[in-house]
């Protein structure tokens, strides 16, 4: 890399001599910038558009060249676009020039996005061009919002923690106490209204568990793990539950190790809990299927079954909390299974239509043989 320089020595013809390669320079650093740059005349008419632009809008640089900027903007937009030019062409008054803005704009297949915009202008010949200078945000919003979301997280995480502690001794005192008494009640109405205290106690001892899991899941233990031999233990231990109630698990996924980094414990509750979902979905018997499908970098486990399925309206809330299509469910299971999922870099969605079954698809990365911590020797280089 090198600087062009305008020393003592530097001539007014070496000067001269220099600017077309100047102006090579300043069109290559321009051309390759990861911003988007356009730029149009006092007309409306566009000029310059970069590769940056292209991705950006999803139009080819022939298709905008030469064309006025209303082809990639709004109706709303261009009109205030417009406006501002013109001002400025009468004015001189840089109102929005120099200063950095963000808007949501569209791109040629209608996708809109939020966007970073800033405006310069150059006066040559007594003509005026304008140049924008944009940046997508998407990956920046979606950063922040995560850790926003983390930072909540972490405070409800605290409060459930300090809640959960207060609550569950007097609960445990309660339904131990009420276990005892049931041992020596006397009449079946007390016998009855014992039982009933004793299995409450133990269901919000539950409830309570699971909201710790939720909100303060601790550490974990990252290794690798073999994911065709968790789902098969997984299956094994399912099986007996399963075919109490007359349901069959099938298995469609080869025997050959795929290792992911991960704690096998927590993929184990997930799993566990998937199978079981579907088992109590399908009342009255059926079938669900375990499968596994590879790609470059990751692996996709899907669980489906026969169930009735789930509805539209609930299907996008299906992994919030609190949120169940179980008559007595706490519905925090799918979304602590959510949140394992995405602490092991992974993705889980679902896929359900009324009286169709319901289809929970899991991926999560492949184990990075490379890694140093995978590796018996690594080489690092410099480029």
């Amino acid at each position: 890399m090198f600087v062009l320089e305008e020393g003592p020595g530097m001539t007014a013809k070496k000067h001269q001599e220099m600017e077309p390669e100047r102006s090579i320079l300043l069109e290559e650093a321009v051309e390759n910038t990861n911003e988007a740059f356009v730029t149009i005349d006092e007309d409306h008419r566009v000029l310059f558009f970069n590769r940056a632009a292209e991705k950006l809008f999803g139009y080819r640089r022939d298709e905008v060249l030469g064309r006025d900027l209303n082809l990639i903007l709004s109706p709303d937009c261009s009109a205030r676009h417009r406006r501002a030019v013109k001002r400025y062409i009468e004015s001189k008054n840089p109102v929005r020039i120099g200063h950095a803005s963000e808007l949501v704009i569209s791109r040629k297949n209608g996708e809109r996005f939020p966007a970073s915009i800033s405006f310069s202008v150059s006066e040559i010949h007594e003509k005026s061009y304008f140049t924008a200078i944009l940046q997508d945000l998407t990956e920046r919003n979606a950063l922040q919002e995560q850790l926003l979301k983390n930072e909540r997280l972490a405070a409800l995480g605290r409060i459930v923690a300090e809640i959960t502690h207060e609550i569950k001794n007097p609960l445990i005192s309660i339904g131990g106490f009420a276990q005892q008494l049931a041992r020596k009640a006397t009449d079946d109405a007390s016998a009855k209204k014992l039982e009933i205290i004793c299995r409450e106690t133990s269901r919000l001892e539950k409830l309570l568990s699971e909201l710790r899991e939720l909100y303060h899941p601790g550490t974990q233990d990252f290794r690798p793990v073999d994911i065709h031999q968790l789902l098969n233990e997984v299956i094994h231990l399912s099986d007996p539950g399963c075919t109490e109630k007359d349901v069959i698990i099938e298995r469609e996924m080869g025997d050959e190790p795929i290792l992911v980094q991960g704690d096998k414990d927590k993929l184990t509750q997930v799993f566990l809990n998937l199978i079981k979902n579907s088992s109590e979905a399908m009342t009255k018997g059926g079938k669900i299927t375990v499968t596994s499908r590879l790609t470059d970098d990751s692996v996709q486990i899907t669980v489906s079954d026969e169930g009735p399925g789930v509805s539209e309206a609930l299907i996008d809330k299906l992994f919030s909390p609190f949120v169940t299509t179980k008559k007595h469910g706490s519905g925090l299971g799918l979304a602590i299974s959510k949140r394992i999922v995405e602490d092991h870099n992974g993705k889980i969605l679902a896929k359900s239509a009324e009286g169709e079954g319901t289809q929970i698809l899991i991926t999560l990365p492949l184990l990075d043989r490379r890694s140093p911590a995978n590796s018996e020797t690594n080489e690092s280089k410099d480029y």
